[in-house]
């Protein structure tokens, strides 16, 4: 082989590994780049409705429109909806005047908020869409440990309200980015385990009513009503505010342990149910030879003898790492255990720890704030891959079933050869409020799916929902109704018995049916 054959081959051997090169970081960059703008799947338009009449497209609203006509979406990016149009009103009044503009005009209204839900339940085919979001004010009385905070606060902007103060939530949402009127619609929960969910901590709620009126409803004052609104997806009125309980924030110890999915239920109840442990929530394995089987859990005990400043928030720095994990796991297999793999030994490395002065040569110290760990918008569940889209959905299960019910779960994602991403597991109570999905003491799976954006990957994860919700009942279990609407009539009534009931009271404080949204279109109208 001659000199000149030889520095062609080198050459080729060259510009191959630059093309490869290349393409894996473009690859890279793909699978950590987030999003330019709000995400809209348009193939799959399940909520496609006629067209606004020509005559009231050019009725003039109270107030100049964020939006006319044209579509909105939610967080699944599947249900492009045509709506009358989008309103931000600045206040009460303006508020009151498009309650007053939608009656006589014939319209429907539906409320949104961050539309974190994922099956049209913040808005309605044709129908004035009123977002909350200029509707943010908040008040602290720090005698009382009470928040007074308007609907379109989104929790990210109440932590950023109490940090300073010296205060935090008692109960929030797992990620910061809804807001606290869609937290009250669906009677949100988070990592608190002991308290439970929303309407545990919520005081009062003011709600204005379909006829423009305003009331002011508690346990005490309009008791129904009260638990009707809480958890009751935006069907009864416009939350205007909420009188919400507050704690002090303090410094916590982070913790983090492996164990056997069998483990859970008695180190749960012999141990993180007691003192010290304040905050907890685990992971499950997604990887395929581990799969719903080895469990991450993490936990938050009282750090006591902590007498520093509590440090300020900081935003996560593993948006674009944890974005990339996550994507690599929607190709199966390998990408799935790399993530796992990440899970547990790289993505901690990256946590906002703070290691006091006292402490600081301890190994593996990590104090965290309670602010802190509960400031996280998941920025990283924001991708950008045109062809895929992430679906949540969430089962509770009494506490003494949930290794079978785990079991179950396991062999019905199987057999749907689904690409699970994502499966917490939490902790609920039983609540007081019209539509509650914890019948006891129970465990929460919320699962985070990967569905192709096409109709045969809405037809498989329809099948699968509904395999899903049969498994969870097998086991005195029940699910949550923010997400798609692939559950049957069946099955919403045999987990919600009381829910033809919660219909009936929806039309009693709207008889004109004013509020709606496709959930209730679907199974209530």
């Amino acid at each position: 082989m001659n000199r000149r054959i030889r520095r062609r081959i080198a050459i080729g051997i060259v510009l191959l590994l630059l093309v490869f090169g290349i393409a894996t970081g473009l690859k890279v960059y793909e699978y950590a780049a987030g999003p330019t703008g709000e995400k809209d799947c348009a193939a799959n338009p399940r909520f496609a409705g006629p067209p606004i009449a020509p005559s009231l497209r050019i009725v003039e609203p109270p107030i100049r429109l964020a939006q006319r006509g044209g579509t909105i979406n939610d967080a699944s990016c599947l249900n492009r909806t045509s709506i009358y149009g989008i309103a931000k009103p600045a206040n009460e009044d303006e508020l009151r005047k498009l309650v007053a503009f939608a009656q006589a005009n014939g319209l429907k209204l539906s409320i949104a908020g961050a539309r974190h839900s994922m099956g049209g339940q913040a808005f309605f085919t044709n129908a004035l869409v009123i977002n909350t979001g200029n509707l943010k004010q908040m008040s602290l009385n720090e005698t009382s440990q009470v928040l007074t905070v308007q609907a379109g606060a989104t929790w990210h902007d109440v932590l950023a309200y109490l940090h300073p103060r010296g205060f935090s939530v008692k109960v929030m949402q797992a990620i910061d980015l809804p807001t606290v009127g869609g937290s009250v619609s669906v009677n949100g929960h988070g990592v608190d385990h002991r308290a439970g969910s929303l309407a545990s901590t919520v005081r009062s709620l003011r709600v204005m009513l379909s006829d423009g009126s305003v009331h002011q409803v508690s346990r005490e004052q309009g008791p129904e009503l009260f638990a009707s609104v809480m958890g009751g997806y935006g069907l009864f009125g416009i939350v205007l505010d909420a009188q919400i309980d507050v704690v002090r924030d303090v410094m916590y110890q982070y913790e983090q342990q492996t164990i056997d999915y069998h483990q859970f239920p008695q180190l749960f109840t012999q141990k993180l149910s007691q003192d010290p442990y304040r905050l907890m929530y685990g992971h499950l394995s997604t990887a395929p030879g581990s799969f719903l089987k080895e469990m991450l859990i993490y936990s938050y005990r009282d750090a006591p003898g902590y007498q520093e400043p509590i440090p300020a928030l900081k935003d996560s720095s593993q948006v674009a790492l944890t974005r990339f994990f996550l994507n690599l796991a929607k190709t199966g297999g390998a990408g799935q255990d790399v993530k796992w793999f990440a899970e547990k030994r790289i993505m901690p490395l990256f946590r906002p720890c703070y290691v006091a002065r006292s402490q600081a040569l301890k190994a593996e110290s990590c104090l965290v704030s309670r602010n802190q760990a509960l400031y996280g918008s998941l920025g990283a569940l924001k991708t950008n891959l045109p062809a895929d889209t992430e679906i949540l959905q969430e089962y509770f299960v009494p506490q003494d079933r949930f290794v079978p019910f785990i079991d179950g779960v396991r062999q019905v994602l199987e057999q749907h050869h689904a690409v699970v991403l994502n499966a917490s597991v939490r902790v609920v109570h039983r609540g007081d409020v019209q539509l509650d999905y914890a019948k006891a003491d129970m465990f929460s799976l919320v699962l985070f799916i990967d569905q192709k954006v096409t109709p045969e990957g809405d037809r498989q994860m329809t099948a699968l929902t509904q395999a899903l919700i049969d498994a969870t009942a097998q086991q005195g279990g029940t699910f949550y109704l923010p997400y798609q609407l692939d559950y049957r009539s069946d099955q919403l009534q045999r987990a919600y018995p009381g829910v033809n009931a919660f219909f009936a009271l929806k039309r009693k404080y709207d008889p004109s049916q004013l509020f709606t949204n496709e959930f209730y279109a679907a199974y209530g109208g």
